[in-house]
């Protein structure tokens, strides 16, 4: 039986969906092709006829789930030109920081699997973070009084993404849900004072 183009590419949104779920729950060592399959709710053929292994099924999930989170800041910076920091810390040191794993953000999730994957793997990684770091720095102020010493809005975009990143990944970590929330209020609180160029004084 064939199936139409459309359906093909239905299929493949869907494995893919389904094993960036599966991927940031058990991670790489711990998603096998049947989890992949069944999360998916397509045959092991299926899952093979678009993904020649579980690598390259990861490598995928991998870009996707990053460049889902390069739209997210670029929605917010056009819908919310001056607020758009605010929220996003917000959004994702609260509902990503408490959602279910499957759930969560790639970059806390998914960096630590990719640190041990193949240089294909590790390539497609850094080149879709060097768009979230160039659309997070243009959405940051410029700081007018900045010298050549001083660091540049890539920089902060890079001290930001980091900062939440292994903020969630804290907070994810401990058992003491007062100690998770006590992480988030700080982290971002450090995310504003970075990406606003504020003291915490001014704050």
């Amino acid at each position: 039986m064939r199936y139409s183009a459309e359906h093909k590419q239905e299929t493949r949104t869907r494995v893919i969906a389904a094993a960036g779920q599966v991927f940031r729950k058990e991670g790489y060592g711990g998603a096998g092709i049947d989890a992949l399959t069944k999360a998916a709710g397509v045959t092991n053929g299926a899952f093979y006829g678009h993904f020649k292994s579980k690598i390259e099924a990861f490598r995928t999930a991998v870009v996707e789930g990053l460049e889902e989170l390069r739209q997210a800041v670029l929605t917010l910076r056009e819908n919310q030109s001056k607020g758009w920091l605010q929220t996003f810390a917000s959004y994702y040191l609260g509902y990503k920081r408490t959602c279910d794993l499957g759930d969560s953000c790639t970059l806390p999730s998914l960096s630590p699997d990719v640190m041990r994957a193949d240089e294909e793997t590790r390539d497609a990684y850094t080149a879709v973070l060097k768009k979230l770091i160039a659309d997070v720095a243009a959405g940051l102020p410029e700081d007018k009084k900045a010298d050549a010493n001083e660091t540049t809005a890539e920089d902060r975009a890079i001290i930001l993404l980091a900062t939440l990143s292994g903020g969630v990944t804290l907070a994810r970590a401990v058992s003491d849900p007062a100690l998770s929330s006590h992480i988030a209020e700080v982290i971002e609180r450090a995310a504003l004072v970075t990406g606003n160029l504020a003291s915490p004084q001014d704050e």
